[in-house]
């Protein structure tokens, strides 16, 4: 078969992100043409289930009526017109939506911080960045540290950008530009499956359910602080996925880990930066927010991927009345926030959100959010019975398989062995479309995927690991 003129042009001209281009042009590219709900088809008309939501962003399914009415609806007004200088009808609606949405009325204990205002930019990494500028300069302006610093997980990934970068600690991802960053400290992940503090034998459960140990990865958190401490200084905050961490495997907090170590780090005067562009917005959440999960209200909430449903690049950055107070004064004192981008608060991304706010909010999307995850507990399970099924953990709508050599030892596959690309490959030759993160496999398809589509990616993903793994 002829290689697809898209492809070729592909190929030719573009530059993939995360990707060995030497072997990206040894085949030919999968070129997707169109979407409608959990499916996508490429150019050649062949049908795929989008099993990881377009890179973890889309919620209610592709081509969603709603959304699009909306987009369409505000292409008649205007599209963008600058946040400097300007506001627009979207973005101001979009900022009440989201403050109301991120302050439930129930939930939440009184002494935590009311989060009142929106700073809007472009993606995941940009809202970190906005998020790390204004705790660094908080921090600098109220006196808790002269010299403001920052604490983050072992194996944190926050974006790309170089504030976002230096928070990150994935090793294979930022060593590249290790001498254009600053330096932030890590703390340890609670990352059940590998911990060397559980004692628990090697079962065919979450490894968080069978876990013995005394929670030992929070007191290692508490011991940076207290080392900070002695240094004579104080973090200005600490950064977290809550809920679950993404790019470092997927990997799902035991239960009142969050709260506990939201508890250390107030004590200890630092701020809060929740990073919940995957796992907000309802997917890896029983609510809307992985913090509120844990009756953690943050000081600087961080939101994209979804934000817009998985149509347009948009993301915010909500912090509290006492972090935007901070940088009032004369025009003289010159406390502006000194950050901006040219498509903030842009009026289709921010049209888009407010569909995508009421959609998430329905009755109709909470039962297709329960079910989702009801069924991607239950169709998981066939997996336990392959020997190459080390880990299987679960927060809301994601999923995450580990791959190991043997469940009984958790050897894991060395990263040049490919297996986690080899799987992946095999699921799409099945119809299934989703990434790998190393020797983990990622499922995290939209709310609006059905019972019957769930077992079909299961199923391929079952004989995609016994077939490539299994039998090698």
């Amino acid at each position: 078969m002829k290689k697809h003129a898209l492809a070729k042009l592909d190929q030719q001209y573009l530059w993939h992100p995360f990707t060995q281009m030497r072997d990206w042009l040894r085949g030919e590219p999968l070129v997707i043409e169109r979407g409608k709900g959990a499916l996508l088809w490429d150019v050649r008309g062949r049908e795929y289930i989008d099993a990881n939501s377009s890179i973890w962003t889309n919620l209610h399914g592709h081509n969603h009526p709603k959304i699009n009415a909306a987009i369409r609806k505000q292409l008649t007004k205007v599209a963008h017109t600058s946040a400097l200088g300007l506001a627009s009808e979207p973005s101001s609606l979009l900022g009440q939506a989201l403050v109301k949405l991120t302050n439930p009325r129930t939930g939440l204990p009184k002494r935590q911080p009311r989060l009142a205002r929106v700073f809007y930019s472009d993606d995941g990494s940009t809202a970190i960045e906005v998020a790390i500028k204004l705790a660094f300069e908080f921090a600098r302006r109220t006196g808790r540290a002269l010299k403001p610093r920052f604490l983050s997980l072992d194996g944190a990934y926050h974006g790309d950008t170089v504030g976002a970068v230096s928070a990150g600690h994935i090793e294979l991802f930022h060593s590249a530009y290790s001498g254009m960053l600053f330096k932030t400290d890590k703390a340890m992940s609670p990352y059940c499956y590998r911990c060397p503090f559980n004692k628990a034998k090697p079962e065919r459960a979450d490894a968080r359910d069978t876990r013995k140990c005394n929670l030992e990865c929070i007191d290692k958190v508490e011991q940076q602080f207290t080392k900070r401490e002695k240094r004579g200084s104080q973090y200005a905050a600490m950064l977290i996925e809550p809920g679950m961490q993404g790019p470092a495997g997927m990997i799902a907090q035991p239960k009142g880990w969050l709260g506990r170590v939201a508890e250390i780090a107030r004590g200890h005067g630092t701020q809060l930066i929740a990073d919940e562009v995957m796992s907000g917005l309802g997917r890896a959440t029983e609510q809307y927010f992985a913090s509120h999960d844990e009756e953690v209200q943050p000081d600087y909430l961080c939101l994209a991927k979804g934000l817009t449903g998985g149509y347009l690049p948009m993301a915010a950055t909500l912090t509290t009345q006492e972090v935007f107070d901070a940088f009032l004064g004369d025009y003289s004192e010159l406390k502006t926030f000194f950050h901006g981008h040219s498509y903030t608060g842009n009026a289709l991304g921010s049209a888009a959100s407010l569909a995508n706010l009421t959609l998430l909010q329905t009755k109709a999307t909470e039962a297709k959010r329960k079910k989702l995850a009801e069924n991607l507990c239950a169709e998981s399970k066939r997996l336990w019975h392959l020997p190459q099924v080390g880990d299987i953990r679960q927060a809301g709508c994601v999923l995450a398989v580990e791959l190991v050599r043997n469940w009984q030892t958790r050897e894991p596959f060395d990263l040049t062995e490919q297996a986690g690309i080899r799987v992946c490959s095999s699921l799409t030759k099945r119809g299934i479309l989703t990434r790998h993160i190393g020797n983990v496999i990622v499922i995290m398809p939209p709310f609006c995927t059905t019972q019957q589509q769930v077992k079909k990616i299961f199923t391929a993903l079952h004989d995609s690991i016994d077939e490539t793994l299994n039998k090698q």
